[in-house]
């Protein structure tokens, strides 16, 4: 069956967490096992992640949200940085 974990008798299965199936692995944003059925496909990346339906309902299957806070958080470190050597060279006058 496509979609499908084979099973080999090795142990118990993990379930998803949505709706208690085999799972086929984790949720992109909380690591949550999730099965076929119960998962997303992302947008606006180089590769797609599988998010789970929680995740995608709570903030949708775009990750723009993920590399603006990246893109943010790398402009505050220049700026500080920035900012730091302004005071130096004032400092230093």
């Amino acid at each position: 069956m496509p979609g499908q974990l084979q099973h080999d008798g090795d142990g118990p299965l993990a379930s998803c967490y949505v709706c208690g199936r085999a799972a086929a692995g984790p949720c992109a944003r909380c690591h949550g096992l999730v099965c076929a059925d119960c998962c997303v496909l992302t947008d606006g990346g180089a590769t797609a992640f599988a998010i789970c339906v929680r995740c995608e309902r709570r903030g949708g299957a775009s990750l723009r949200p993920a590399w603006r806070g990246v893109l943010g958080g790398r402009a505050r470190i220049r700026l500080v940085r920035g900012g730091g050597a302004e005071l130096l060279v004032l400092a230093g006058r």
